[in-house]
């Protein structure tokens, strides 16, 4: 049995791994099969009275996906993970699996776009699921919000574009008294920085593609609970809607979470020397940074997280075309929508937003078109201020 009581950085490179099983190789090896084969009709018949916890079919149980998931489970502080083909798979397969047609959703507004999306158009058109989006920094709007077919709460903390938290375990609170599911979009802070678990969140989930991976060569998504939840939404959403992911990404994934800590040491160690840059920055009107001293909610940030990522949030003093004139002269900042890779990424969120939703919704949510998102990767920091200054010397 494993020695439980280790550090993060030792957990990653061993939990989970049971070398012995396989020869003692010190990488695991991918096994890139679709299913497994039994000796008799006997050995099949009883893997059949427990599937989710026997090795049949790739869809179902794989031993390379099993040591990924074991491994965010520990990381995450719950009993059971369960890795998806996407994040957004996590997230439609976590919040199915605690809803029913004509039952009430609370969200935070500034979410992901296509979670607000899933939320706001397709549950409610297909089933009748209605969504109130709250700004989530008042327990008392959210507590306001809660209606009798209230079943599940929805946050992103911090979330998307505006980085604003919620009050985690004030709102689990509220939820628990009320018998209604929390589930939490955990992929800006990384289980690294932020534990919803431990504050009584039910669910956690987050885009593995981020920085749990770290590389950007994979998509994949992960959900995290206790062992009655997962159950339930492996039995059902999991194994129903087919989201699984294959061996080789979860391989993949495995290779990423060995130097997570360390990548996000250097994420957010960098991330803060650009913001205090930009923050003094006479063509920036406003960081959005959860770690400056100058972000309104900088005490809950502390309070809930023992860090902070390399993703955040400014403002420009410029209109559109000056948002262009800006990303179109970065050097080292590459122009994509994703992020938490090792790379340093910029992105105008107005782009794909005024796509996504109608404009009252991302107004609402606090955003609007001088909003840059900027992904601080692993290069010099130094390198990247200078590649920021040259291009703010363009608008």
């Amino acid at each position: 049995m494993f020695d439980e009581d280790f550090g993060l950085d030792t957990m990653l490179a061993h939990f989970g791994e049971e070398r012995e099983r396989h020869m003692g190789a010190v990488v695991p090896p991918i096994f890139q099969n679709s299913l497994f084969t039994f000796e008799s009709y006997e050995a099949i018949d009883r893997a059949f009275e427990n599937p989710q916890e026997n090795y049949i079919y790739t869809r179902g149980l794989n031993p390379t996906v099993e040591i990924a998931e074991k491994k965010i489970a520990c990381l995450e502080g719950g009993e059971k993970a369960k890795l998806f083909a996407s994040g957004m798979a996590a997230i439609s397969s976590s919040i199915l699996s605690f809803i029913r047609s004509g039952d009430h959703v609370i969200s935070v507004k500034s979410i992901y776009g296509p979670t607000n999306n899933f939320l706001s158009k397709y549950l409610y058109e297909k089933f009748d699921i209605s969504t109130t989006f709250v700004d989530g920094d008042d327990l008392k709007e959210i507590e306001n919000a809660v209606k009798e077919n209230t079943r599940l709460i929805y946050l992103e903390s911090p979330s998307s574009c505006t980085f604003k938290l919620q009050d985690l375990e004030g709102i689990a609170a509220i939820a628990k008294l009320k018998g209604i599911k929390t589930v939490i979009d955990n992929t800006w802070a990384t289980p690294v920085y932020q534990n919803p678990l431990k504050f009584g969140i039910d669910v956690v989930v987050h885009s593995v593609s981020k920085y749990l991976c770290g590389h950007s060569d994979v998509v994949a998504g992960v959900a995290v609970s206790s062992k009655e939840n997962m159950r339930a939404i492996s039995a059902l959403e999991y194994s129903l809607l087919g989201g699984k992911i294959a061996p080789f990404e979860a391989w993949l994934v495995l290779r990423g979470l060995r130097t997570l800590s360390l990548r996000m040491e250097r994420h957010s160690r960098s991330a803060m020397k650009l913001a205090e840059y930009l923050e003094k920055h006479p063509k920036v009107s406003k960081v959005n940074y959860p770690g400056l001293e100058s972000f309104p909610q900088h005490e809950l940030a502390k309070k809930q997280m023992s860090d902070f990522s390399g993703l955040f949030s400014f403002e420009l003093t410029t209109d559109v075309d000056g948002v262009k004139r800006f990303l179109n002269h970065l050097k080292y900042f590459k122009i994509g929508v994703s992020w938490g890779g090792y790379e340093s990424l910029v992105y105008a969120p107005i782009i794909s937003l005024s796509k996504e939703l109608p404009a009252e919704k991302w107004q609402a949510a606090g955003i609007h078109p001088g909003i840059v998102r900027i992904s601080i990767g692993l290069e010099n920091a130094e390198d990247l201020i200078r590649d920021l200054g040259m291009a703010l010397s363009m608008i």
